[in-house]
């Protein structure tokens, strides 16, 4: 039987896996409305198959990289959860100090996509911090759907708050200029755009489809915003209108860019969703926007 090809899934399948993964579905109704287009030489197993991240084929980067210096490190919650843990990576050889970005992960954890951005956020010059948020259950456990599972029971406030210490650690690190920006992507998105209202000195932040802080949060932003949207992305997209009316209103610098054509998800290299240009252009955009607002 012939690969499956992103062309060959029609955008009410991508829909479909969008509610999944965010827990709108639970897999037995995914498995059931996935039966509807299971036609045509394709089935239910074969779409899931190449539907699900595939972090084996994606991998990018490892911690033996000789280009970084890479480790894992431990910080205190402020919340309770006692040590926190993620992962910390700079360019290997730099003696002097580098400003800092702080990589947000999505509704499961530090999965590999993610350690692989902040890896990349390290080879493009910043030191790179990524922490999980599963680490009071030992961490992201192997598997996207575990992960979604663990970290639903958590707070997102007890969370957004571990990711504020993460950045605090990240400040005063040894090896930080103490300038730090923040980006985030699907659930880490929001947690960007919370932490740019809850931490008066950041500089910067980047959502990726991310959920949009709530209008009274708005004045307490600083930071400057540049956030990205995929085009097909309407669960997320009908709260823009409104918080850009507030950004507006309340005088912020925000900069935001809309990819056609593309899902959710399209910067996750390990999924189907994923958009070779848009993703480029889109972490282009944040790379120049980070050297520019963290000098």
């Amino acid at each position: 039987m012939k690969p499956i090809q992103k062309e060959d899934l029609n955008q009410e399948i991508f829909d479909i896996y969008d509610e999944y993964v965010h827990s709108k579905i639970n897999r037995r109704d995914f498995v059931n409305r996935l039966s509807v287009y299971a036609v045509g030489g394709l089935t239910v197993s074969s779409i899931m198959g190449f539907l699900l991240p595939n972090y084996a084929a994606a991998k990018r980067y490892t911690m033996e990289d000789d280009r970084l210096f890479s480790e894992y490190v431990e910080y205190d919650s402020p919340k309770g959860a006692g040590k926190m843990r993620g992962l910390l990576t700079r360019p290997a050889g730099q003696t002097g100090k580098l400003p800092g970005v702080l990589v947000v992960h999505e509704n499961r954890g530090l999965n590999p996509y993610i350690e692989d951005t902040a890896h990349q956020a390290a080879l493009d010059g910043f030191i790179a911090f990524a922490p999980d948020a599963l680490t009071p259950f030992g961490g992201y456990p192997g598997t996207d759907d575990e992960g979604r599972t663990m970290q639903a029971t958590r707070d997102r406030e007890e969370m957004l708050q571990d990711f504020i210490a993460g950045y605090e650690m990240l400040v005063k690190h040894e090896g930080c200029t103490g300038k730090v920006g923040v980006v985030g992507f699907c659930f880490g998105g929001w947690i960007s755009n919370m932490m740019a209202a809850r931490i008066p000195e950041l500089p910067a932040s980047v959502p990726f489809y991310g959920g949009q802080a709530s209008a009274e949060d708005v004045p307490g932003i600083n930071a400057a915003l540049q956030l990205h949207f995929a085009e097909l992305d309407t669960r997320v997209n009908e709260g823009w209108p409104a918080y850009e009316e507030a950004l507006k209103a309340n005088n912020k610098n925000y900069e935001v860019h809309f990819y056609p054509g593309v899902n959710h998800g399209f910067h996750n290299h390990s999924t189907p969703r994923y958009d070779k240009e848009a993703a480029e252009l889109a972490w282009g955009r944040t790379i120049a926007f980070f050297r520019d607002m963290l000098k």
